[in-house]
């Protein structure tokens, strides 16, 4: 299998460093192809610009989309940005890591989202009509390929619980699995998320690692999150809306976009 790991820390020499370390590590082992974006160490320029686009007309309004995918058909993109895509055509599995900083990914990580992903590359793909909307959300380019992230937070499992402060981590980072990994087609697994990790001694690591080395031994066979498919008959096309009596009893939210009862 090969694994591509994103990786979105700016200190190596980490909690997250090191286990980046002990997953390279255990993948390897198993006999694993892994490839790193150790996105500050790349010094990946985050921000979407006219740089991004040299096929541009310098005279013409920046529309991101519409650049996007005219750079991207013609295959002018800037070679950063198309490394990063050829990685992600390689990986059978996707790694985003990164602590969570206000609720959210770091920005540079965000960025590498915003660049890699081009029109026509990750997005604005498929057949648009009244009966399907695109190749998205389940499917795309990255169909048959899997992805999780895996997350480092300050807080204790209880503040990110169902009545916890910082709301259920699930709902946290349902904008990423479901908007940023489903959305092009990966299979999404469940993230594997680190609390209390300020200071964290080394008893408690050695327990955060051999947990993390199971996790790497099942990425090939652990059960996916249940996301619905945009194009299978459970959304009103085009408004996109869940049809009536599809989502369980009290359920609201994100949670209606969940079919456990199909695996």
């Amino acid at each position: 299998m090969n694994v591509l790991i994103v990786f979105a820390h700016p200190e190596r020499h980490s909690l997250n460093g090191a286990l980046l370390d002990v997953a390279v590590a255990e993948l390897t082992a198993q006999g694993h192809d892994v490839q790193v974006s150790d996105l500050y160490a790349m010094h990946w320029k985050a921000a979407v610009d006219r740089n991004d686009f040299p096929a541009l007309s310098s005279d013409g309004p920046l529309k991101v989309w519409k650049a996007s995918n005219d750079g991207f058909a013609a295959d002018a993109l800037t070679p950063d940005v198309k490394a990063e895509q050829e990685k992600l055509l390689w990986a059978d599995t996707v790694i985003l890591q990164f602590p969570l900083w206000w609720f959210a990914m770091p920005a540079i990580l965000k960025g590498w989202v915003d660049r890699v992903y081009a029109s026509g590359f990750a997005y604005g793909v498929g057949e648009h009509s009244d009966q399907r909307w695109g190749d998205r959300y389940g499917e795309g380019v990255m169909a048959g390929k899997r992805a999780m992230l895996m997350v480092t937070a300050g807080g204790w499992p209880e503040h990110y619980s169902d009545r916890g402060i910082n709301g259920p981590i699930d709902d946290l980072l349902f904008p990423i699995n479901h908007g940023i990994l489903f959305y092009p087609g990966f299979t999404v697994l469940p993230p594997f998320v680190a609390y209390r990790v300020d200071r964290m001694e080394e008893p408690k690591f050695t327990i955060l690692a051999e947990q993390l080395r199971e996790r790497m031994k099942t990425l090939e066979t652990i059960a996916p999150i249940p996301y619905r498919k945009q194009n299978y008959g459970d959304y009103q096309i085009p408004t996109m809306e869940l049809l009536p009596g599809l989502a369980p009893p009290g359920a609201r939210g994100f949670a209606v976009h969940l079919a456990p009862e199909r695996d």
